[in-house]
């Protein structure tokens, strides 16, 4: 038996397409540029990789620390970081190690 049959007539089946990430989201924020960086993905006008901000977030820094530190930055620079940062990894796969 399939999912589909456990369907009643009247019900109706909805199908996700997954969209890449990267299709739907247009970077105005970030950056690409081999002078700048050695082409590390930074914000826009800065030399702040998206790498350092999407850390400085995930070891809990709030955006308000970040921006106190690097008021170069706006929230929607992070916002956009962090937004890159997803749609990078939807791209691709790091390699993981196994537990020790």
């Amino acid at each position: 038996m399939s999912p589909a049959d456990l369907l009643s007539p009247t019900q109706t089946r909805v199908v996700v397409a997954r969209v890449p990430y990267s299709k739907y989201m247009a970077f105005k924020r970030i950056a690409i540029d081999h002078r700048v960086m050695a082409g590390v993905p930074c914000v826009r006008g800065t030399r702040i990789p998206v790498a350092t901000v999407v850390g400085m977030v995930a070891e809990g820094i709030t955006f308000s620390e970040i921006l106190d530190d690097y008021p170069q930055l706006t929230r929607e620079d992070i916002e956009e970081a962090l937004h890159y940062a997803a749609a990078a990894v939807d791209q691709g796969t790091l390699p993981l190690q196994e537990p020790a």
